[in-house]
């Protein structure tokens, strides 16, 4: 089992992704995702997210929000629960990744990325105010099912 954070910085109607395009062997090499990565022991979710925002963009991000809780059955040989940040208050400047290409990109050009079949369905829900907990069932890259609960 495999736990991560996820976080989608927000800012004058852009978000901030990345294009996973530097890292040998990344299992997200060619698509677009928000920031984040894998817990280190006893890190808090919160801790987690705010120290792989840190160290993939330069910028120190202030009171992450929790929206969902995503899960994914046997990706890539593992089972992942990543939690689902949003963020607006930061500040630094923002650097160059070793992850990847950073861009602030307009809200309303978002799904014309390269991005995860799950992301399409969840960015909808990162707008509303009820917590999720999804699960997406994948087979290699392809989608095969999801279920989510709003509470």
């Amino acid at each position: 089992m495999i736990l991560a954070t996820l976080c989608y910085l927000k800012h004058q109607g852009k978000t901030l992704m990345i294009h996973r395009n530097r890292k040998a062997g990344d299992i997200h090499a060619g698509k677009w995702n928000g920031l984040g990565g894998k817990f280190e022991p006893g890190e808090s979710p919160e801790a987690c997210v705010i120290r792989e925002v840190r160290e993939e963009s330069g910028l120190e991000i202030h009171a992450p929000r929790l929206r969902g809780l995503l899960m994914f059955p046997n990706f890539k040989g593992n089972d992942w629960y990543v939690f689902v940040f949003t963020a607006t208050e930061f500040q630094g400047q923002l650097r160059d990744s070793p992850e990847g290409e950073l861009r602030w990109v307009p809200d309303n050009e978002l799904d014309r990325l390269p991005l995860w079949p799950s992301d399409h369905i969840f960015f909808p829900w990162l707008a509303g105010e009820r917590f999720f907990s999804a699960r997406f069932v994948y087979e290699g890259d392809e989608m095969k099912s999801h279920e989510v609960v709003f509470h």
